[in-house]
């Protein structure tokens, strides 16, 4: 099946607790600097003894399996490993609690790990009880600087903590405007540019066409759509455990009383897009719906969601603010880990750089749109090639530069956050203007629980 899917987060309808983000300044990565300071190894970490020919160990999620069959089939004489485990989807947070276990046995740690969420570098950069950091750094020379400089700009910041990089990127989530251009042909309505334009047209759809839908609010991501993309300070990371909240925002509020509105009309119901009352309900009905690159495969070319015919889907470049240049938001992309405890670096650098930037996984085979640039250039040929979609997909690769970098990876994750305390209260009817001073609050207190200083 073409078309985007949710790769780095793991599939949505699985779960995913985010934490998507990218950011411009390596401080916006939530952390207390690298593992310890020292370059007592050759990569500027303390490594183990190394063997060329051990097998390496690699932590996937079901998703990420293709990765591995990829990498086997390009490299017979590389041993793998493979262990199956949640990629720390629905705010499991099995990876962390998994290496936290082995440090305790100083033993056990494996090779190469994919994490769905972007926010695991901010623990995984320290060190742990005199332990050693679990990830490897990998721009003082374990990766090619070429490599490295090939990603996206600013697709690697959720790994760098202090100049450091710690993990690669496996795909972006950048948000864009998807749209059914034979609805709006039929409805005679013309693709909005703005937020503004967005809000009039939403008004429009719930008087002229009850029923349909230009969005939704029902996920826990939702504030990376609005809210990331209004510019609104809710995840501020501005240095080592630094965070800054500021919810009163005229950039937060103007995205709640949009939403305020849209939510009251009924066309961006706060209802998951993942669960059979949105089939039941929005099949055949969904006009537009800003959302992560992902989107496209995971819900409209999906036999198993809204399933929309090829030549239907559109996209456009992200919102803007009037008076503003527009930014986007980002849901997902996950990253991948090699361990400083490995005693085959070499083999597991050459796994993680074959996974991140070779066609034969990125563009043959992985639904997402790929973090490393040349692999996203032919990744979208094959997507226009399929003829799925009614428009070409420029404004996706456009996106992927226009993300704001004012939303912050700490080790707390927002998405729990809005998931427990504003999805149920909207249910409940509260107004999410209302709701700001109180998703403030319990953004400041789990970022004390972390051990940040919340401004």
């Amino acid at each position: 099946m073409l078309g985007f899917a949710r790769t780095g987060a793991a599939s949505r309808s699985t779960g995913v607790l985010g934490g998507a983000v990218l950011a411009a300044l390596t401080l916006t990565l939530a952390a207390c600097g690298g593992s310890d300071g020292t370059a007592s190894g050759s990569y500027g970490f303390p490594q183990a003894k190394q063997d060329a020919k051990a097998a390496i160990t690699v932590w996937v999620d079901a998703d990420r399996s293709k990765a591995v069959d990829a990498f086997k089939k390009a490299n017979p004489d590389t041993p793998v490993k493979v262990v199956s485990y949640d990629g720390s989807a629905n705010g499991s947070n099995s990876f962390r609690t998994k290496m936290q276990l082995f440090d305790r046995a100083s033993n056990g740690w494996p090779d190469v790990v994919f994490s769905t969420q972007n926010n695991d570098a901010a623990w995984a950069s320290q060190k742990t009880n005199g332990k050693p950091a679990f990830a490897a750094v990998l721009n003082s020379g374990l990766v090619p600087t070429e490599t490295i400089d090939k990603f996206t700009k600013g697709s690697l910041d959720p790994c760098t903590v202090e100049g450091k990089v710690y993990c690669l990127r496996n795909d972006l989530a950048q948000v864009v405007l998807w749209y059914d251009t034979s609805l709006m042909k039929k409805f005679g309505y013309t693709v909005p540019t703005t937020w503004e334009e967005f809000q009039a047209l939403g008004e429009k759809v719930a008087s002229e066409h009850p029923g349909y839908v230009v969005g939704t609010t029902g996920d826990a991501w939702t504030p990376e759509i609005y809210m990331w993309g209004s510019k609104c300070q809710a995840n501020g990371i501005t240095g080592p455990k630094q965070v800054t909240v500021k919810t009163d925002s005229v950039e937060c509020r103007r995205a709640a009383t949009m939403l305020d509105t849209l939510i009251k009309n009924g066309t961006t119901p706060n209802v998951s897009v993942f669960t059979p009352e949105f089939l039941k309900r929005y099949t055949g009905k969904v006009l537009m719906m800003p959302g992560p690159a992902w989107y496209s495969g995971a819900i409209f070319n999906n036999p198993d969601s809204l399933n929309v015919p090829a030549g239907r889907i559109g996209v456009a470049a992200p919102l803007a603010w009037s008076g503003d240049q527009a930014v986007t938001g980002n849901v997902g992309g996950g990253t991948w880990f090699v361990s400083s405890h490995s005693q085959n670096l070499a083999a597991a650098e050459k796994f993680v750089q074959f996974v991140t930037t070779s066609d034969a996984y990125q563009v043959d085979l992985a639904p997402g749109y790929p973090a490393y640039a040349p692999a996203a250039e032919n990744w979208v040929k094959k997507q226009e090639a399929s003829d799925y979609f009614a428009t070409d997909l420029k404004p996706v690769t456009t996106a992927g530069q226009q993300i704001w970098n004012g939303w912050g990876s700490g080790i707390f994750s927002q998405e729990a956050i809005w998931a427990k305390t504003m999805t149920p209260a909207i249910a409940n009817g509260k107004s999410l203007v209302d709701l700001l001073p109180e998703w403030q609050t319990a953004i400041k207190n789990q970022a004390q629980v972390n051990g940040y200083t919340v401004k």
